[in-house]
């Protein structure tokens, strides 16, 4: 999900900057209102960072990562998923890959829009924790994670090929397939463990209820 440094222009780093700043800080005082979500935050970015770590593959012109979207959403909740997102991005840009800096709003802006749909969606009907309902969780972020992508490659300055792009999307058929299975791993552990008192704060209420 990562453009590459010189692919975009100047003004539209500057711009996906400004709108990654400003989607943030308008969930900002949500967040800042519930002290617990900071806990929860800090999880996701340092969850995010390391599931990108972990599996990361140039395919095309962009990069296949195992995102964890799901999980992370799932166990941490919206607000620590998005702000983890962000945070993670810039984790890893300052430790591991100091190029990616220079787009941090634009792949920052490549994962939270489709959460934002995803949890305006999908997200808040209550359901119980099946594989088909992962799956179509899954289904519909990595779609909008492929087509934010195509958003950015369409505003490129090198043209990139159709079929590259399709080739990187069609990459993302295996999160799709395999992500399910360990969030299902991941929220039945939990839910199995009975956990103490101090140990649910760092997971999202909507488990005590699935």
């Amino acid at each position: 999900m990562h453009i590459e440094p010189g692919l975009l222009a100047q003004t539209q780093i500057l711009a996906a900057n400004g709108v990654a700043a400003a989607v943030l800080a308008s969930h900002a005082p949500a967040l800042l209102r519930r002290p617990v979500l900071w806990l929860r935050t800090l999880l996701a970015t340092v969850f995010f960072t390391l599931f990108m770590q972990m599996f990361h593959l140039q395919v095309g012109p962009s990069e296949l990562h195992f995102v964890g979207a799901m999980p992370i959403y799932l166990t941490l909740g919206y607000l620590p998923t998005l702000f983890g997102f962000a945070a993670g991005l810039l984790l890893q840009g300052l430790v591991f890959e100091p190029q990616d800096l220079l787009h941090l709003g634009v792949n920052s802006l490549s994962l939270m829009v489709p959460l934002m749909v995803l949890h305006a969606t999908l997200g808040r009907r209550p359901q119980a924790l099946t594989v088909a309902r992962v799956l179509r969780l899954d289904a519909v972020y990595y779609a909008g994670v492929t087509l934010m992508v195509g958003f950015w490659l369409s505003m490129a300055q090198v043209a990139t090929p159709f079929s590259d792009w399709l080739w990187f999307a069609s990459s993302y058929l295996s999160l799709v397939v395999l992500e399910p299975m360990f969030t299902l791993t991941v929220l039945t552990g939990l839910q199995r463990l009975n956990p103490p008192a101090w140990l649910r704060l760092c997971f999202d209420e909507r488990l005590s209820r699935a």
